[in-house]
């Protein structure tokens, strides 16, 4: 039987302390440096934990803004913005290179992914930080977002990312977390959430109607606390029907 193969990412170096357990699970990391949570120690850690579990590793640059998580949408000057985001990509690039690791992607934090995903100006501005590195990453975006038509016209490489554990609404955002059915905490229902985006490329909204969606990685929110369990059940599941992670 043909192998098909999938990636799942997980966000993590965010006070939640449970790498150990989740990195040998997934595929893809995107690690907390600076703007939300993390530090110069916590990056040490999850690089080393990554690297070890040949998990490709990522840059989960946020708003600076520990107090609110980087969950606030903040207004900020669009150079502060960009100097912000750049320092802490280069942060993390500092600790992979320690480490004798690569540098595989950048995925935006919380608020910032949010508001890049509709708003231009904060699109261009992590463009713009992409552009600007000195080294290449892919850019995980949501499918249909701002942020990915923009990107593919200043010749970002991307990948379409779409979300595991949470719900869709019809304009491709996601739930509000306040919402009834915005999380999805049981296995058997993230298991058809994925395989239907996966194989049919299409999401069932919250509303019930089937929207088309392309998906090139997957994501399950680390700070869940039933994130191992989550992931263990979902990646058993998906080599049950022999797709496997890379």
């Amino acid at each position: 039987m043909k192998k098909n193969y999938v990636d799942i990412n997980v966000d993590v170096g965010e006070g939640m302390g449970n790498e150990s357990l989740i990195l040998p699970l997934v595929s893809s990391c995107n690690i907390a440096c600076g703007g939300h949570a993390g530090n110069t120690a916590t990056m040490q850690e999850v690089v080393r934990l990554a690297k070890m579990n040949d998990v490709k590793i990522g840059a989960h640059p946020s708003f600076p803004d520990k107090a609110h998580f980087g969950r606030l949408e903040m207004d900020m000057p669009v150079n502060d913005l960009f100097e912000s985001l750049k320092q802490q990509i280069l942060n993390l690039q500092d600790v992979v290179l320690q480490e004798g690791a690569t540098l595989h992607h950048v995925k935006p934090h919380g608020a910032l992914y949010n508001m890049a995903a509709v708003k231009k100006t904060t699109a261009q501005v992590v463009i713009n930080v992409i552009k600007a590195l000195p080294f290449k990453v892919k850019l995980y975006v949501p499918y249909q977002s701002v942020i990915a038509k923009m990107a593919m016209q200043q010749q970002v490489t991307i990948c379409y990312e779409a979300f595991a554990d949470r719900a869709y609404n019809e304009d491709y955002t996601l739930v509000s977390r306040l919402q009834k059915g915005a999380l999805i905490t049981d296995s058997d229902v993230m298991f058809n959430h994925v395989y239907n985006m996966m194989f049919k490329q299409q999401v069932k909204t919250i509303t019930g109607l089937n929207i088309p969606l392309q998906a090139d990685t997957f994501c399950v929110h680390g700070d869940n606390k039933n994130a191992v369990a989550l992931i263990e059940a979902l990646k058993i599941k998906l080599e049950q029907h022999n797709l496997y992670l890379k």
